[in-house]
């Protein structure tokens, strides 16, 4: 059973950096692709940042771009999201999530991610 546990979230002012972590029990996440997703209340959930299992490819949503971060620490079987100047807009729960497949191609599609955590709350505040 692979169970994915985001950490790092709070409430913050807008500006500065925050650094979400997601950690797994269950699996090795070096040969999988992750995500980073976040749904803010009243809205759809949707795709903040993606990295590759090698962690060479990135991709990110417009909205994030140039201000969040997505790496992994392939040795200490972790993922982060450098979250850097907030928005107000920011404030949602964050979720990360790995494809059931080693070896995938990065992608944004969160239908293609299998395992999700529970998520951890992000409130920014202006």
């Amino acid at each position: 059973q692979v169970q994915l546990v985001e950490s790092g979230g709070g409430f913050v002012q807008a500006g500065g950096s925050l650094r979400l972590s997601c950690g797994a029990s269950g699996r090795t996440l070096s040969s999988y692709t992750m995500g980073w997703f976040r749904q803010a209340p009243g809205k759809e959930r949707e795709f903040v940042a993606a990295i590759s299992w090698r962690g060479g490819s990135t991709y990110y949503a417009d909205s994030v771009k140039g201000r969040f971060t997505i790496s992994r620490d392939n040795v200490k079987n972790m993922v982060y999201l450098e979250m850097n100047s907030r928005k107000p807009e920011d404030t949602a729960v964050y979720y990360c999530a790995a494809p059931r497949d080693q070896y995938t191609l990065v992608t944004i599609l969160q239908r293609r991610y299998d395992y999700w955590g529970m998520g951890t709350q992000v409130t920014v505040s202006s």
